[in-house]
């Protein structure tokens, strides 16, 4: 392959988040998938049903602008603090965190859930984490 040829090639998404994907596609529990920074890059079907907007409508977001839209929020609807979230834990940590909170859909209705974070590494090193959650109960 040429030197201009290499430049213009796309960089290889990580293995373990192209299968972390596939399996989160196929799964009927909500789920989402972020990377290294806590952008989310992509969630499920049944995410999209809770959140009220599909993945394609909504589409990538860093991890400020995505939290300001959906949450996570604590009982009186403030935003929780980066530091207590399952996610933030499982990336820094790089070992599954769990949590309760609060999201809101685009349609503002707010659903408490229970959330389980799950780190993805590879040789490299850490490539995102993989977060499924569920209702606790309807709010």
């Amino acid at each position: 392959m040429s030197t201009e040829a290499q430049s213009t090639t796309k960089p290889q998404k990580p293995l373990g988040l192209i299968l972390a994907r596939n399996f989160l596609t196929n799964l009927s529990t909500a789920a989402f998938l972020v990377d290294r920074e806590g952008g989310i890059i992509f969630y499920n079907e049944a995410a999209g049903a809770l959140l009220g907007v599909s993945f394609d409508e909504f589409g990538r977001k860093r991890a400020p602008e995505w939290g300001r839209e959906v949450g996570p929020f604590d009982e009186d609807g403030k935003p929780l603090g980066i530091e207590d979230l399952p996610t933030t834990k499982a990336l820094r940590r790089g070992r599954p965190a769990h949590g309760s909170f609060r999201i809101r859909s685009v349609t503002g209705v707010d659903h408490e859930i229970e959330a389980s974070a799950m780190p993805i590494s590879a040789e490299g090193g850490q490539e995102g984490a993989m977060i499924l959650f569920w209702p606790k109960e309807p709010v």
